[in-house]
Parts: structure tokens; sequence; C-alpha cells
């Protein structure tokens, strides 16, 4: 008995589709858990979020053809699945959890207290970052931590490029405000 043609010529688009989500995930999980994380600030919802990601995309994977730039197309995805969640909480959880900072530190050779110091700034750059407003945090976040180009974020964020470009310079410029002012401070 001969297998038709055609259902031979299915199983293989099927399973060349299935290598192609599974390239997908292996290659863009770990960018789409750090936005996701950057703005929930919580590890088991960064991965629900990046899950859910994926989810979308297999529910509609024969668009995947179309998309023109795949890593723009999930972090965007990835930021709508974020905001909503952070819409129905309506509240963000904030960590203090040096534990979870170390994670994203590098250590190597560095004495413990030189390891805490650099905690404790990495912790104070990003309460900084909270208390920008919230359109030029997103870009900033966008652009510093994800390193997306300012088309990019236009395309994430559905805005022009050049209000992509006034809300960086905005948020650079706060940043550097904020930073200074605590420096005196010390």
């Amino acid at each position: 008995m001969e297998i038709p043609e055609q259902a031979v010529r299915d199983e293989a688009g099927q399973r060349a589709e299935e290598a192609a989500l599974a390239a997908l995930v292996s290659q863009y999980a770990a960018t789409l858990y750090r936005v996701a994380f950057s703005v929930l600030r919580n590890p088991a919802d960064a991965e629900d979020a990046v899950q859910e990601a994926f989810v979308r995309v297999l529910r509609h994977r024969e668009t995947l053809r179309e998309v023109r730039d795949q890593r723009v197309w999930l972090i965007r995805i990835v930021w709508n699945i974020v905001l909503d969640r952070k819409r129905r909480a309506k509240t963000r959880p904030e960590t203090d959890d040096v534990s979870e900072l170390a994670r994203v530190l590098p250590s190597d050779g560095l004495s413990a207290e030189e390891i805490a110091s650099a905690a404790q700034h990495h912790a104070h750059v990003l309460s900084c970052v909270e208390r920008l407003p919230a359109k030029e945090r997103e870009v900033l976040m966008l652009s510093a931590f994800e390193e997306l180009n300012s088309v990019e974020i236009a395309s994430v964020l559905e805005i022009s490029e050049s209000s992509v470009r006034s809300r960086l310079f905005r948020a650079r410029n706060l940043m550097a405000g904020l930073l200074q002012h605590t420096r005196s401070l010390r």
C-alpha cells in the first residue's frame, strides 16, 4: 500500500512548521522574558507572559510567513500582553529581592562587597527608571534594555519615529537628573 503524495507533503510541511516555531522559541524566549520582566517585575508572571505570547503565535502561525521582522513582532505581542496584565492588576509589585538582581549582574572576580554594591546601584537605577513618566519609561526600556532602534520601538508602541526620539531624549535627560540628584544627596 502506497502513501498518497499529498499526505507526505502535508506531513513534511507540518514538521517544517513545527521546527520553525521551535526555532522561534529558542531564539527569542530570553529576549521576550526580559521585556516581560522589565514591566511585570515578577519572574513567574514574565514566564507566563512569554508562554502566552508563543501560544498566540501558535494560534496565528499561518501569518508567520508574512511577518517582516519576527523579533519586533514577538516583542510587540509580549508588550501588549504585559500591558494588558498591568491594566487588569492596576498595581505593580516592586521587588527589592537582591537574589533576583544578582541573577542579571556579572559577578566574576568581584568581592561580596562589590557584588552587593553593584546590586544596590542596579536597584537604584531601576528605581529611577520606575519614576519616569510611563511614555518615557517605555521607550527607554525598549531602547536600553532590549536594544531596539527607534524604528523598531515605533513599531512596537505604534507611534511615530520622531515621537520615539523625543521621548527617548526626555527620558535620558530625566534619568541624568534623577541620578545626579541622588549623587548630590550622598
